[in-house]
C-alpha cells in the first residue's frame, strides 16, 4: 500500500506540482487549497503524512496544525517561503515534526518524507507490542 500525502498549501501551482512530484515517487497524494479541508481530509483521509505551509488565507499553518493535534498524531511537515528561527520554534511547538524552507530540492523533501514515515511507523509498533504484552500479563494474571 503506498504511503499517502496530504498536501495544504493556498497556491494551487505548489499543490499540483507537489502531487506530480510525489506521485512519481510512488506516493498517493491527496491536495488542497485551504486550512479548513485540510483539517476535514486528515480526519477522513488519514494520510500518513501531512505536508502543510504556514501562510494560508482562510486558516494559516499554526491553526491548521493545533486543530490535526487534537484528533491526530499524523506526521506533519512544514514547508515554507519563512526562514526565520522564531517561526520554525513557534510552528514545532503547535505541534508539527520538521521544517523544511521553500524551494526544497525533491529528493530532500522525499527523503524527509520517508524518514517522518518510518518514525511513525516504529512509533506504531511499539505502541502495538507495549498494548499486547499488557494484554498479555493482563491474561497471566487470571486464574
Amino acid at each position: 500500500m503506498p504511503t499517502k500525502i496530504l498536501v495544504i498549501d493556498d497556491d494551487v501551482a505548489i499543490t499540483e506540482l507537489m502531487g506530480m512530484l510525489l506521485r512519481t515517487h510512488g506516493f498517493e497524494v491527496i491536495t488542497t487549497n485551504f486550512g479548513t479541508e485540510g483539517i476535514r481530509l486528515t480526519a477522513e483521509k488519514m494520510p500518513d503524512v501531512v505536508l502543510l505551509d504556514l501562510m494560508m488565507p482562510d486558516q494559516d499553518g499554526w491553526q491548521v496544525c493545533k486543530s490535526i493535534r487534537v484528533f491526530s498524531n499524523i506526521p506533519i511537515l512544514i514547508l515554507s517561503a519563512v526562514n526565520d528561527p522564531s517561526i520554525v520554534a513557534s510552528v514545532l511547538d503547535a505541534g508539527a515534526d520538521d521544517f523544511l524552507v521553500k524551494p526544497v530540492p525533491s529528493g530532500v523533501l522525499v527523503a524527509h518524507i520517508r524518514k517522518m514515515v518510518r518514525q511513525s511507523d516504529l512509533v506504531n509498533n511499539l505502541n502495538l507490542n507495549n498494548n499486547s504484552q499488557l494484554v498479555t500479563h493482563s491474561h497471566s494474571l487470571l486464574p
